[in-house]
């Protein structure tokens, strides 16, 4: 039987000598501009001067990336608004002042970012309800989720639970949180992280050191792939159907898709923080598949509401 069985240990990021650029930070800077080329036909199509794309593509960055930065904080790690509250929108921590980035981002927050940026750019940009906009702006957001995903692949981050004896796995040996790499990477002696996970991976000595690292699910990866689908529906249901005139059908499809996808995928997914281990054994679902419901119920509200209940504001899209 085939099987994807990976010693995953992949470079950070494009080293420049003087300044380095991570793959995550990469994923984001792909995600926008692809975005950017597929909403162009689209506004195109339906007749909107390309000079609302600029401003679009400013209030989408912003919704986006600070809705996922307050996110995270709000839903995972709420100590921190009230410890550290500038750490939220700085890529520094101040106590102790350390330089961390823009890690922690939520996809949930940034969904929510994202409704609030286009309320006011429909508002301020083209005087067409919000829901117009939103059903457009979903598609390429679908297709930026997946490089979004494979960035936090590539941090070794928001990885599955072992896997045990299935077909597929990950060792992820650059996850220094996992107390299994940890205890593996302090056998070597080395203090120095990337020569420590070099010697583990690559001197034959440490074959049983290596071995000790069990596999675990690259949940990253599924749930990048199912983005792709997600992204391929939208994009046909657009262009293919007549779906897109009615308000807010293509913002519930692409609701109760994606996070559907995040709802499952999320059993599969180690917990990122312990009150999300608390609630996962309490309740059975952990934070990720709560705030999933009410997208999905609010995305099924819309895709079968009565046609006409929100007011159309367009002017009848070109063919």
């Amino acid at each position: 039987m085939y099987s994807l069985k990976v010693i995953w240990n992949p470079l950070e990021g494009i080293d420049l000598g003087f300044f380095t650029i991570h793959f995550y930070s990469l994923s984001y800077v792909i995600a926008f501009v692809l975005g950017w080329y597929i909403i162009k036909p689209i506004f195109k199509r339906d007749g909107v001067g390309m000079d609302k794309l600029d401003p679009l593509f400013m209030y989408t960055v912003i919704g986006c990336l600070a809705g996922a930065r307050i996110g995270h904080y709000l839903f995972y790690e709420t100590e921190v608004l009230f410890n550290d509250p500038l750490h939220v929108l700085l890529p520094f921590s101040l106590d102790p002042f350390e330089w961390t980035g823009f890690a922690g981002m939520a996809s949930h927050g940034a969904a929510l970012g994202i409704i609030i940026a286009m309320f006011f750019y429909s508002r301020k940009h083209l005087k067409k309800h919000m829901f117009w906009v939103l059903d457009r702006i979903v598609i390429p957001t679908a297709i930026g989720g997946t490089f979004v995903r494979l960035g936090n692949l590539f941090n070794s981050e928001i990885n599955g639970k072992e896997s045990g004896d299935f077909w597929a796995g990950f060792k992820f040996v650059r996850d220094t949180s996992d107390p299994h790499v940890a205890a593996a990477l302090q056998k070597t002696g080395y203090t120095d992280t990337d020569k420590a996970i070099d010697t583990v991976v690559n001197n034959p000595q440490f074959t049983e050191v290596l071995e000790s690292i069990p596999f675990k699910h690259p949940a990253q990866l599924y749930e990048a792939i199912c983005y792709v689908g997600v992204f391929v529906i939208l994009y046909l249901v657009y262009w293919k159907t007549e779906k897109r005139h009615k308000l807010g059908y293509i913002l519930g499809l692409f609701f109760v898709l994606l996070f559907t996808v995040r709802f499952f995928i999320e059993f599969i997914k180690a917990s990122q923080t312990n009150a999300d281990q608390e609630l996962l054994l309490e309740y059975g679902l952990n934070t990720g598949q709560f705030l999933s419901i009410p997208f999905i119920l609010i995305g099924l509200f819309l895709m079968f509401s009565p046609k006409g209940l929100f007011k159309n504001q367009e002017p009848k899209a070109n063919a």
